[in-house]
Parts: structure tokens; C-alpha cells; sequence
């Protein structure tokens, strides 16, 4: 495993790319809701990278259609925008999203609420969500790689929630996949030591059942294998001398 340290003017670069994925989200942000589709997400997403010249990480990667990953309810992960694809008044939506900006990547994801959620619904994003918080906490110079997976684990399953096992979190540079995997599950006090200049797209996926997932014949498209709701949510972070530092706020 050849895990790449970057150095401080790459991190910089890596922060304007994340600054630019930011502004996407938040962009998409206010189409969250009833009645839209995801292609209309898809659209304001694609608009707002090319006002930005922002190219899309995800368009053409390894075959994928759109610049947006939207997965709706029990949607893992990987769902693929569409006109017929309507959002509706209780619904959870990811939306996952990786810009290119000067030849470095970034990634990062949300899941809304549409409309107002459940308490049971309401909580799974909570939790999900405070999480990716507790370890981006854990990514810190010393550390190992496994306190920021068994930080993910213990919180999410303390409620009775399953970890996805079939994905990971990654390190990301100049490309949207490098090494090391961040698991969302593990041992604390295992695997690589955390570097200063590491950087690491750290993000759960959390179903409110089971663990298992499944993946549709379109190839993409990734669900829970028992119907139940998923939540996804990442950042990508720069592990720095001066503690974790998150590129994509």
C-alpha cells in the first residue's frame, strides 16, 4: 500500500477543488423537494460546475452517466439521476458529488430529508451524520486508520444500525481512489499510522436494518438487501500537523 503524503500547496489545491464541490451542494441544496426529480438535482449540479470550471469526478468514471450519485431510501449508494426518479414528501436522498479542480479531486455527500421526516428517519441522519464528525476527529496526526473506522462502527451499531461492509471510504489526491480503504468498520489501534499530508474522503454508510446490500443490474444502483432506509455522508480531510482539516465544508 503506497498511501501518497501530499504536500501544503496540494492540500491548498485540494481545498479550492473542495470549495468548489461546496458550492455545488449548496447549489443543489434548495431542489431538494417534493416533486422535483433527481435529473433536475443532476441538472443544477452540471450547471453550477461549469460556471465554477469544475469538471465532474464522477461523469465517465468507469462508465457512470451523470455527475451525481442520488439514492433515494434504501439506496445505498450509487443511484443514477432520471426524470422518472421523483422525490416525495417523507423520502431520504443522498446526493454524492466529486469535482476535478486543477488536476485534484475531492468528494463529498449529503442525505436530505424531503419534506419533513419521520422521528425513527430523522434520527438514522443524526447519527450518520455525527459519525462522519467523531471521525474526522479521530484523523489526526499518531493515530491509526483503524480509530477513525472503529469510531464510525461502535457509534452507528450502539443504535442497533448496520455499517455497509462492500464499501469504503478512500484516499483521494490526483486520482478519486488511492490508498488506504477507510472502512467504516474495525479495530481501534490497527492499521496504517496517520500522517501528517494524508488525505482521506472518510464516509459512513449506514443502514437502519441490516448491513447487506445488494447491486441492481444496471451495474450502479446499490440498495439494502432488507428495504430499509440507508444514510450516507462524507468529506474529504486533510490530516494536518495542526489537527484534521476538512476541504469540502
Amino acid at each position: 500500500m503506497a498511501i501518497l503524503i501530499k504536500t501544503a500547496a496540494e492540500i491548498e489545491k485540494m481545498r479550492r477543488s473542495g470549495e468548489a464541490l461546496h458550492q455545488v451542494h449548496e447549489a443543489v441544496r434548495p431542489f431538494v423537494m417534493p416533486g422535483a426529480s433527481t435529473m433536475d438535482l443532476e441538472k443544477v449540479a452540471a450547471a453550477k460546475m461549469d460556471e465554477l470550471h469544475a469538471i465532474s469526478a464522477f461523469k465517465g468514471y468507469r462508465g457512470f452517466p451523470a455527475v451525481l450519485c442520488t439514492s433515494i431510501n434504501d439506496e445505498v449508494v450509487h443511484g443514477i439521476p432520471s426524470d422518472k426518479r421523483i422525490l416525495a414528501e417523507g423520502d431520504i436522498v443522498s446526493v454524492d458529488c466529486g469535482v476535478i479542480v486543477d488536476g485534484f479531486y475531492s468528494d463529498s455527500a449529503v442525505t436530505y430529508a424531503v419534506g419533513t421526516p419521520s422521528a425513527a428517519t430523522k434520527k438514522l441522519l443524526d447519527v450518520t451524520q455525527a459519525a462522519l464528525e467523531r471521525a474526522i476527529q479521530q484523523a489526526r496526526v499518531g493515530g491509526r486508520l483503524g480509530d477513525i473506522s472503529a469510531t464510525v462502527q461502535e457509534m452507528c451499531e450502539a443504535e442497533g444500525y448496520g455499517v455497509v461492509r462492500e464499501f469504503v471510504g478512500h484516499g483521494i489526491g490526483k486520482s478519486m481512489h488511492e490508498d488506504p480503504q477507510v472502512p467504516n468498520y474495525g479495530a481501534r489501534g490497527k492499521g496504517p499510522r496517520l500522517k501528517a499530508g494524508m488525505v482521506l474522503a472518510i464516509e459512513p454508510m449506514i443502514n437502519a436494518g441490516g448491513a447487506e446490500v445488494k447491486v441492481l443490474p444496471d451495474g450502479w444502483t446499490t440498495l439494502t438487501v432488507d428495504g430499509s432506509l440507508s444514510a450516507h455522508f462524507e468529506h474529504t480531510v486533510a490530516i494536518t500537523k495542526d489537527g484534521p482539516r476538512v476541504l469540502t465544508r
